[in-house]
C-alpha cells in the first residue's frame, strides 16, 4: 500500500482576513481562501465585533494579530488545519480577566 504524502515548499502567505459571528476566513497568495470555524479560537469567539475586526498581519503574512484580544494565528495553522492550542485554563482566566 502506498500513502500520499504533501510536501509544502513555502507556507503561503495571508493576503486578507474576513471574521464574522461564526467563520475566519483567510485570503492567501496562492489564491485560496481558508474558512475555520471561529470556535476554534475562543478569544476570537468571546471578543466584540470592533475587536475581531480590528487585525494586522504580522511577519509580511504569516499570520494575524488581534491587539485587543493577544490573540495570534499562523498561517500554516489555518491551512493545517489547527485549532487555538491555548490551555482551557490560561483561556479561563484570559476570561475572567476581561469581566472585570
Amino acid at each position: 500500500m502506498t500513502s500520499l504524502t504533501v510536501e509544502l515548499v513555502e507556507i503561503p502567505k495571508i493576503r486578507g482576513v474576513l471574521v464574522t459571528a461564526d467563520t475566519l476566513s483567510a485570503d492567501l497568495a496562492d489564491g485560496r481562501t481558508i474558512s475555520v470555524p471561529l470556535a476554534w479560537y475562543p478569544r476570537l469567539l468571546h471578543g466584540s465585533n470592533e475587536e475581531r475586526n480590528q487585525w494586522r498581519l504580522i511577519g509580511s503574512g504569516e499570520g494575524i494579530h488581534w491587539p485587543s484580544l493577544d490573540e495570534d494565528i499562523s498561517s500554516q495553522n489555518l491551512i493545517f488545519g489547527k485549532p487555538s492550542g491555548e490551555s482551557q485554563q490560561s483561556f479561563r482566566r484570559w476570561l475572567e480577566e476581561r469581566l472585570r
